[in-house]
């Protein structure tokens, strides 16, 4: 009975070192680079995300047909790196209305082509993808230098989500960028 019990607690202390360590890992990395990640929540608790701190808050009013809401965005600086989110609120029913696979593509690269032309920038990702479930499009573009511009875009209900990072060829900005756009999570997901 003994000797089960101690299996059991080992077995217990694993699993939750286990469990810790993907959580263990972040801290790690910061406490090596001396840089602080901060997590920002929605008001409505309707997503978060962890962008580099401080990340500074700012609200824009409606531009574009359908919106219901300003649009509320964070955007975070570190070195020449730049970290972008936003979202915005659409009316009741703009979204469900439509093929939300076309209208995430057709957000999600805007006018890409016309600031990243084709023959001065590789298109390295540039496909639909989903984010819980969510329709959303992923572009991710490469310059001569190596730099990239990685942009993601989602359609959750009437509630449009943007995310846009830049990275240099380095390791430490591409990993930091990654680390940004796979960190959003919804509170909803499509079932």
């Amino acid at each position: 009975m003994k000797h089960s019990m101690k299996r059991g607690m080992k077995r217990r202390v694993l699993a939750v070192s286990l469990a810790l360590l993907p959580l263990a890992a972040p801290f790690a990395a910061e406490a090596q680079t001396g840089e602080e990640w901060q997590t920002i929540v929605a008001p409505d608790l309707r997503f978060r995300l962890e962008m580099p701190a401080p990340a500074e808050k700012s609200t824009a009013g409606q531009k574009d047909p359908g919106n219901a809401t300003p649009r509320v965005a964070w955007e975070s600086k570190r070195a020449d790196q730049i970290f972008d989110f936003d979202y915005v609120d659409y009316e009741p029913g703009w979204f469900s209305g439509h093929d939300t696979k076309e209208m995430a593509r057709n957000l999600g690269r805007g006018d890409a082509e016309k600031a990243f032309p084709k023959d001065k920038f590789k298109y390295v990702r540039d496909e639909l993808v989903t984010l819980q479930g969510w329709d959303g499009y992923a572009l991710d573009i490469e310059g001569r230098d190596g730099g990239f511009v990685m942009m993601r875009t989602y359609i959750a209900k009437d509630r449009l989500y943007r995310l846009l990072v830049t990275a240099k060829s380095d390791m430490r900005t591409r990993s930091a960028a990654l680390r940004f756009i796979d960190s959003l999570r919804l509170a909803e997901t499509r079932g």
